[in-house]
């Protein structure tokens, strides 16, 4: 019985996951297009399924307004379930929404640890501000090693305006804690983010 009934999940996912993705698809055109209202009602029966771009977007509509009454708890909701699936954008955003205190209490620790998921997932925003809370040690240990590290790695990947905030922090180290922190940007790299400092 337990064979049957495992068989007719498999094969009911597999005719259903085109039509989620249909469903999916559609919500997306309609949100491109402005009609919000769609895009919700295509989305958050597929979020509540677990979908996870669809808790991204859902999230994503509440933070900005989209067609609905902004409400950052909401975001928060939708943003954390898409996170834990290891979504670096809605990890990135809660990161953001940590640190501002906005719809939340302000708790850096929460941001940093957000922001390290979605850097360790070589997202550059989060590599930029995660190097910012290491600059002033919000939420984290204050580390100009650290922060010159995760700048530096943001802009290795592709954030060019982090570049001028790395030569600032370098300004204030010595040559020498410069080599270190560009050494520990190539572990990190190197390592695939799993030896990334501090």
């Amino acid at each position: 019985m337990k064979f049957i009934i495992t068989v007719l999940a498999t094969a009911l996912s597999l005719v259903l996951s085109p039509l989620a993705a249909q469903n999916f698809d559609k919500g997306l055109k309609a949100h491109d297009a402005g009609n919000y209202d769609t895009a919700l009602r295509e989305w958050e029966p597929l979020a509540e399924q677990g979908n996870i771009e669809a808790q991204y977007n859902l999230g994503f509509m509440y933070d900005n307004g989209q067609g609905l009454t902004q409400d950052k708890a909401e975001a928060v909701k939708w943003y954390r379930l898409a996170a834990e699936q290891a979504h670096g954008d809605a990890q990135l955003n809660l990161g953001a929404i940590y640190r501002n205190g906005i719809g939340v209490p302000q708790d850096f620790v929460e941001a940093a640890n957000w922001y390290r998921l979605a850097a360790e997932q070589g997202n550059a925003i989060a590599q930029d501000n995660l190097g910012i809370l290491y600059y002033f040690g919000d939420g984290v240990t204050q580390s100009n090693l650290t922060a010159y590290m995760w700048i530096n790695l943001a802009f290795e990947n592709g954030a060019p305006e982090a570049g001028v905030r790395r030569d600032f922090i370098a300004e204030e180290m010595a040559k020498s804690d410069i080599s270190k922190a560009q050494d520990m940007s190539k572990e990190c790299i190197s390592s695939a983010y799993t030896k990334c400092g501090n």
